[in-house]
């Protein structure tokens, strides 16, 4: 068994452990019908991606709950894989072109796709790489890609269904267009961004009443030769005689509009008119599908102005248009004025430019399955962590609105519809779309494909990303589901996801389980949409059982992370400087459950220094006597004296209990976080400022060393097990150091982890019973030693080895004391430590710490400092009750902070107020 080096060296011992976990296939899913299944498929990042403090988050809290299983003795799977993302890569693609003054045109279709291909298979993937320093315990074998053979056959099958049954259709409607990609974008593809501009206010002169105008606000004067109409409230009193009448337009081709009354416009913003362009904002559009108002399309798909803006503006970028069309609305005299204004604006998240509402034909997908999808939340067969996003979820489903799956891009799933030559598709019915003389829709395509055109559009790639919890896994061929164990890992355990794309991914791909998974032989699965679906059947076909939702990354001042606001650490330099166990345990420790994180680096260099910690007290056991049997917990147990425990290692064990159930309770909770806060305090205030240090004295003694030596084998053991989820490398290293496991054994893979009842069970079986007295009179004093310990920092004397203590105690907590005296005065640094009672003109101070009073002599020149320092501590304490209040009065926190933290808030609120009513006494009694 090899020594415990001086020092930790993450670097070399993340890269062998690694190495070493691939090597002998530790990460491998395999179909085990001894074995309870434990599945995660991995939310595949872009195909573009690198790694970001987001991914840090999302996949450890995956290896966490994956490597937890296995130390369960699950058989547990990890999928990885990347998504195609289509705009992103073709983006990137294009970028490479234009360097070469090339556009994807000058090349082609198929020619820029070998591009893409060829990018895909050079760059493409690199974040996959990067999860592997961090640990991630994926199954690699499996990775799969959104655009592989396979894949790609399920996605074109899924939409040849869906047609088949009449939920997908061609139609012309609004929506997000990226003039500078040239596609329609998800919402999601959208960010909103501040921006500043002018509103301008317009008038329009009534036809049959020169000289009398109505007036609107608009941001947009260049879209007004688009206008179709102005619409007021019914029931605002300022227009009801104007309701039916018309107006002469101010710009673009002369056309006289009318004027129409419809409730959704809003009274109060403005004048209460509204200019109606139904071409170019999804309200107007709906307004005038109200009110059968034909739409006016004054956009190019660049973003320039057509000729049905009229002569003057026609061919100008849109933005130079604008300004245009205010200065010919001056020259008209229908500009009443123009103010600075500041809105927030979509932004093409690829193209970085402001998106257009716009007109276009698109394919839409009817959602199957929504009721169902409703039910599998509602009724607990998919539940959310925290719980409050199902509200979010049903919300959705309640409203939700047909699906544009169509992109005009080339990277993607080309959609497999073929028209029939010499036909114009932007006049086809959807009558037409369903005669097969007109329209073809397959797989295969045409037998006659010479007289055929097929679409040039692909699939939105949300429209494959939905199908990936079981698409991955083989369907919807039957042998390739066989051979990836789709019937024994499906429905899978746990998604792990942000809140973000709970509409965008999570909700589509409950639809989509529900749709075409479940109990029907493969190949049948393909016509199920018409039956209604049982608990047991929809128990079956759910694509997981637990959703958790991770918070979003912030710097200090609440912005989220990302590169074009250069707040975000690069994880592969963070890794480098604290390791990678540091840097999982210090971002889990800062995450709790579905909150929102403010990044702190100094917590991740805590993560790094536990780590150390974790490694000094595992060197200080070697070199404290001779490693005996540790190979499994049986051979630790054997070594037990229980005769031997004195109260100090019943309550270590105690304690050790304690942690291993509240480490199994934020498990089943999913509160990473707690998990790790516990393990970090019992580790290092319970075992290694504690106990550790009182053990000193027994290991000199050669009755006691041998007991305590297995005491702290146990202990460390099972700490090990607790934390290899959170911190894998440093534990295996460790694990095998200790002697825990044989040679040709993992941590990771062949441990098993007891639970607390289990572990309690066992102990008991070696005939210990815990004296719970004797433990809490330790706790008891273990409380005084911290409170006298942070009492000499507080006055500089933590170094001091001969402090003296006078403590006014009620007679029980002396007696505690007094029992324990050599030993607190070693762990204090004491020189005394006597009972004593505080008259009222004696020269001393009184602090208080908890329930004890720390009398302290001082002489008459010391009163004046202790009384600036008790001011300073009212101070400080005012401004902790402040901020605790305010935290408290947060609406936001209060109703979605777990319940367990709202009452350790108002506990601490409490406890503050208590502390900062006891030191105004005593500042008062210094005079």
């Amino acid at each position: 068994m090899a020594s415990i080096t001086k020092s930790y060296e993450p670097r070399d011992v993340e890269k062998k452990w690694y190495a070493a976990w691939q090597t002998a296939g530790c990460f491998a899913g395999r179909v085990n019908l001894a074995k309870q299944p434990y599945s995660i498929v991995i939310p595949p990042p872009n195909v573009t991606g690198v790694l970001t403090m987001g991914h840090v988050l999302n996949n450890t809290l995956q290896d966490i709950l994956i490597r937890r299983a296995r130390l369960e003795g699950k058989e547990a799977m990890w999928l990885p894989g990347t998504d195609h993302a289509g705009i992103a890569t073709q983006t990137v693609v294009e970028r490479e072109l234009r360097k070469q003054k090339l556009h994807r045109r000058d090349l082609g279709r198929e020619k820029f796709l070998e591009k893409v291909w060829s990018w895909r298979e050079e760059k493409g993937g690199i974040i996959l790489q990067q999860l592997q320093a961090l640990g991630a315990s994926c199954d690699w074998s499996r990775t799969q890609f959104t655009m592989d053979p396979h894949y790609s056959q399920a996605v074109l099958n899924v939409f040849v269904d869906l047609f088949a049954k009449g939920h997908i259709y061609r139609g012309k409607r609004m929506v997000n267009w990226c003039p500078v990609s040239l596609t329609a974008l998800s919402d999601e593809e959208v960010i909103m961004k501040p921006a500043k501009g002018f509103l301008y206010q317009v008038r329009y002169e009534l036809v049959d009443q020169p000289g009398r105008f109505i007036e609107v606000k608009t941001t947009r004067p260049e879209t007004i030769p688009g206008d179709v109409a102005i619409a007021v409230h019914p029931d605002d009193p300022r227009y009801t005689d104007l309701i039916g009448k018309k107006v002469r337009r101010p710009l673009g081709p002369t056309a006289e509009i009318p004027i129409i009354a419809d409730s959704a416009v809003d009274k109060e913003f403005g004048s209460g008119a509204l200019k109606i362009t139904p071409a170019h904002d999804k309200v107007d559009f709906e307004v005038g599908q109200r009110h059968k108002l034909p739409p006016i399309d004054v956009l190019n798909a660049d973003g320039t102005l057509n000729e049905l803006a009229g002569p003057e503006l026609a061919g100008m970028d849109r933005f130079l248009g604008r300004k245009k069309a205010a200065e010919l609305l001056k020259e008209r005299g229908a500009l009443v004025k123009e103010e600075p204004y500041e809105n927030n604006v979509g932004y093409s998240e690829r193209a970085d430019v402001p998106i257009e509402p716009r007109l276009t034909w698109q394919w839409w997908l009817k959602y199957p399955r929504v009721e169902e999808a409703k039910a599998a939340v509602r009724d607990g067969h998919i539940k959310f962590h925290p719980e409050r996003w199902s509200k979010v979820y049903l919300h959705w489903l309640e409203n939700i609105q047909d699906w544009c799956i169509s992109r005009q891009l080339w990277w993607g799933h080309r959609i497999p519809v073929w028209y029939r030559k010499g036909l114009d598709k932007e006049k086809l019915t959807e009558a037409d779309l369903r005669d097969a003389t007109k329209v073809h829709v397959s797989l295969a395509g045409p037998a006659d494909p010479e007289n055929w055109v097929q679409e040039d559009d692909v699939l939105d790639t949300w429209a494959s990303s939905w199908l990936w919890p079981f698409a991955t896994l083989g369907w919807p061929d039957a042998a390739k589901m066989q051979e990836r164990g789709y019937e024994y890992f499906y429905p899978t355990s746990t998604l792990v996801t942000g809140p973000d794309i709970i509409f965008f991914w999570v909700a589509r791909m409950i639809m989509a389980g529900l749709e075409y998974t479940g109990s029907a032989a493969p190949g049948s699965q393909l016509s199920t949409l018409n039956s209604q679906l049982d608990a047991a059947e929809l128990r079956r076909r759910i694509p997981f059982r637990d959703v958790y939702f991770t918070g979003i990354i912030r710097d200090q001042q609440g912005r989220k992370m990302s590169k074009s606001l250069g707040n975000s650490p690069d994880p592969l330099d963070l890794i480098a400087s604290y390791g990678a166990d540091g840097l999982r345990f210090g971002i889990i420790s800062i995450a709790p459950q579905g909150q929102d994180i403010r990044f702190q680096e100094d917590r991740i260099e805590s993560g790094k220094n536990f780590c150390n910690k974790l490694w000094n007290a595992c060197r200080f056991r070697q070199m404290s006597g001779e490693m005996a049997d540790n190979s499994s917990l049986a051979a630790v147990l054997a070594r037990l004296e229980p005769a031997k425990f004195d109260a100090d290692d019943h309550a270590i064990v105690d304690r050790l209990l304690a942690t291993t159930r509240a480490v199994d309770q934020a498990f089943a909770n999913f509160e990473f976080s707690n998990a790790v806060q516990t393990l970090y305090g019992f580790f290092w205030n319970d075992f290694c400022d504690w106990y550790v240090e009182v053990s000193k004295a027994k290991l000199q003694n050669a009755d006691t060393k041998a007991n305590c030596l297995a005491i702290q084998d146990l202990v460390l053991r099972q700490t090990l097990l607790l934390l290899h989820p959170f911190t894998p490398f440093i534990t295996e290293e460790l694990w095998h150091l200790l002697g825990y496991g044989a040679d040709s054994a993992f941590l990771m893979r062949d441990a098993r982890i007891e639970n607390a009842s289990e572990l309690a069970m066992a102990l008991g079986e070696r005939g210990l019973r815990l004296d719970l007295a004797a433990a809490a009179e330790v706790g008891r004093l273990k409380e005084v030693t911290s409170q006298l310990r942070a009492f000499k920092a507080d006055n500089g004397e933590a170094a001091k080895k001969d402090s003296e203590f006078v403590v006014e105690a009620s007679d029980a907590q002396w007696a505690v004391l007094d029992a324990n005296l050599a030993k607190l005065k070693r762990m204090l640094g004491a020189g005394s430590v006597t009972r004593g009672k505080m008259s009222p003109n004696a020269p001393a101070c009184v602090t208080p710490y908890g329930s004890w009073n720390l009398i302290r002599k001082i002489g008459a020149g010391d009163a004046a400092a202790e009384k600036a320092r008790l001011t300073k501590e009212v101070e400080t304490l005012a401004k902790h009750i402040a901020g605790t209040e305010a935290r408290l009065a947060n609406e936001a926190f209060v109703s979605k902070a777990p319940p367990a933290v709202l009452e350790g808030a108002r506990k601490q609120l409490a406890d503050l107020k208590a502390k900062k009513a006891e030191v105004e006494r005593l500042l008062a009694a210094l005079g």
